[in-house]
C-alpha cells in the first residue's frame, strides 16, 4: 500500500484537510458578500456617510468580480496553473490575490476621491466605485482560483470515500461565510464606519492564508515516497508519482465531453439565479417587504444559513444512495419557484421568510450533488482545467446578470422584472438538468450511482 493510500484511508487526516481548506474558502466567501448589505449605505450622499453611488454603479461593482476572470481569460488560465503547478502553489497565490484586492477596495471606501468620475467600459463611475470595482475584480481572480483549488483538493483526498459529504461540508462552511457577511456587515458599518467591514475582511483573509499554509504542510506528506520512488515530478508538483502528468492536449478530453458542457451550462444558469440575487436581496427586503434596514441582512442570510446543515445532508444522501441528477433537477425547480414567488405582488415579511427558506433547500440540493458529478466525467489530471472552464463560463452569467438586474431595478423599483429574470434563468437550469439525466443514461457516467465504494 502506498503512502498516498494510507493517508487517504486515514479519516483523521482527510477530515483535518477538509476543515483547513474549507476555512480558507469560508473566509473568501465572507469577503465576496461583505459589501452586499451595504448597498443602501453606499447610495447615501457623502454628507450622510455614504459614497453617493447609484443602483447602476452598485450593479457595475457587483459584476466587477468576474471582469478579469471573464474578459482577460484569467479563470481559464487559473485551471491550467492549478494542473501544472499544483494545489499548494495555486492556493497560496489565490489567497494572496484575495487579500490584495480587498486592500484596494478598502482604499476605495476610505480615500477622499471627491466627486471625480472615471470612464470605464462605456460607463461613467464615481472614482470610489471605479477603484472598488478594480479591487473586487482582483479579489475575484483569487476567489475563483481558490474555489477550483479547494475542489481539486477534495477530489484528491476523498475519492473513494465520502466525496459528496466532504464537498457538502466545504460548501456549508463557505455559505457560513456568506451568511455571516450578510448578517453582520450592515450593523458593523452602522455602528463604526463604512470601511469597518472591509478591515474585518482583511483579517479573515489573513486567517485563511495561514490555514492554507498549514494545508500545504499536510499535503506535502501526501506526496512523500520511498527513496526508490522519488522523482522530479513528485518533488515539484502536487500529483502522486503514479498519476499521469497534465498535458495541453488533455484539454480536448474535457471539450469533447457532452456531460461537461451540460454541467457548465447548468452552472451558468443556476448560479446566475442565486449569487447575484443574494447581492440584491437585502435591499429587496427593505423596499418590497418593509423590513428594517438594520435586520434586512438577517433575512437574506436565511438562504446561506439553511444550506450549512442541508448541503452536507444531501451530500451524504448522494454518497450512500446516488440519484445525483434527481437532486439537481429538484433544486433548480425549487429555485425557479422561489423567484417567481418574489415577483408576485405580496408584501408580507412572512412570505419573504418562507421563500428564503425554500431557496435555502434548493440552494443545498443542486450543488451537493452537482460538484461530485464532475470527477465522474473528467480525469483527475485535467480536473483543475475542467473546473476552471466551468467557473470561467459561469462568470459570464455572474458578470452580466447583476448589471441587467441593476438597470431593471432602476426602471421597475417593484422588483417584479428582476425577479422574473432570476425565475426564468433558474427554470432554464432545470431544463438543462433534465438533458443531463438523458445524456447520463446514454454515456453511463454513473451520475445516479452512489459515491462510496463498497
Amino acid at each position: 500500500m502506498s503512502i498516498q493510500q494510507r493517508l487517504n484511508d486515514s479519516p483523521i487526516a482527510r477530515w483535518t484537510v477538509l476543515f483547513i481548506v474549507a476555512t480558507a474558502m469560508m473566509m473568501g466567501y465572507f469577503v465576496n458578500d461583505v459589501m452586499s448589505p451595504l448597498e443602501t449605505l453606499l447610495e447615501m450622499p457623502r454628507s450622510e456617510g455614504g459614497l453617493g453611488w447609484t443602483p447602476s454603479d452598485y450593479g457595475f461593482f457587483s459584476g466587477a468580480g468576474s471582469f478579469i476572470n471573464v474578459f482577460l481569460l484569467m479563470l481559464f488560465f487559473s485551471g491550467i496553473i492549478l494542473d501544472k503547478m499544483g494545489i499548494r502553489f495555486t492556493g497560496v497565490l489565490a489567497c494572496s490575490l484575495m487579500a490584495f484586492g480587498t486592500l484596494v477596495k478598502y482604499y476605495a471606501v476610505t480615500a477622499d476621491l471627491g466627486d471625480s468620475t472615471v470612464a470605464l467600459l462605456g460607463t461613467h463611475l464615481p472614482a470610489s466605485a471605479a477603484w472598488a470595482s478594480l479591487g473586487f475584480a482582483i479579489f475575484g481572480v483569487g476567489y475563483e482560483m481558490t474555489g477550483i483549488t479547494v475542489s481539486k483538493a477534495m477530489v484528491r483526498w476523498f475519492t473513494g470515500h465520502e466525496l459528496a459529504l466532504a464537498m457538502g461540508i466545504q460548501l456549508a462552511m463557505a455559505r457560513l461565510g456568506t451568511a455571516a457577511a450578510l448578517s453582520i456587515s450592515a450593523p458593523v458599518a452602522r455602528h463604526f464606519t463604512l470601511s469597518a467591514p472591509l478591515l474585518v475582511s482583511l483579517a479573515f483573509l489573513i486567517i485563511g492564508l495561514l490555514a492554507f499554509l498549514v494545508f500545504c504542510i499536510m499535503d506535502r506528506r501526501l506526496n512523500t515516497s520511498s527513496p526508490s520512488q522519488t522523482s522530479k515530478t513528485s518533488q515539484t508538483s502536487d500529483t502522486s508519482p503514479c498519476d499521469d502528468e497534465f498535458r495541453w492536449s488533455d484539454i480536448s478530453i474535457t471539450l469533447r465531453s457532452p456531460g461537461f458542457w451540460l454541467i457548465t451550462l447548468f452552472c451558468v444558469l443556476f448560479y446566475s439565479a442565486v449569487s447575484p440575487f443574494l447581492k440584491f436581496s437585502t435591499k429587496l427586503m427593505v423596499m418590497k417587504y418593509g423590513v428594517d434596514p438594520n435586520i434586512a441582512g438577517f433575512f437574506s442570510s436565511i438562504a446561506p444559513f439553511g444550506t450549512i446543515l442541508m448541503t452536507p445532508l444531501f451530500g451524504l444522501v448522494y454518497d450512500r444512495y446516488g440519484r445525483g441528477i434527481t437532486l439537481v433537477i429538484t433544486g433548480a425547480l425549487m429555485l425557479a419557484a422561489v423567484h417567481f414567488g418574489f415577483s408576485l405582488p405580496m408584501h408580507s415579511s412572512t412570505v419573504a421568510i418562507a421563500l428564503m427558506v425554500t431557496l435555502s433547500i434548493g440552494y443545498s440540493l443542486a450543488p451537493a450533488a452537482l460538484w461530485p458529478c464532475v470527477p465522474k466525467i473528467i480525469p483527475l489530471k485535467c480536473l483543475g482545467t475542467a473546473y476552471s472552464m466551468i467557473f470561467f463560463i459561469q462568470n459570464f452569467g455572474r458578470a452580466i446578470i447583476p448589471m441587467l438586474v441593476g438597470h431593471a431595478n432602476e426602471t421597475d423599483p417593484t422588483y417584479t422584472t428582476s425577479m422574473l429574470i432570476f425565475g426564468f434563468t433558474a427554470l432554464g437550469a432545470a431544463m438543462v438538468a433534465v438533458a443531463m439525466w438523458y445524456v447520463d443514461r446514454r454515456k453511463c457516467y454513473g451520475l445516479q450511482l452512489p459515491n462510496i465504494r463498497k
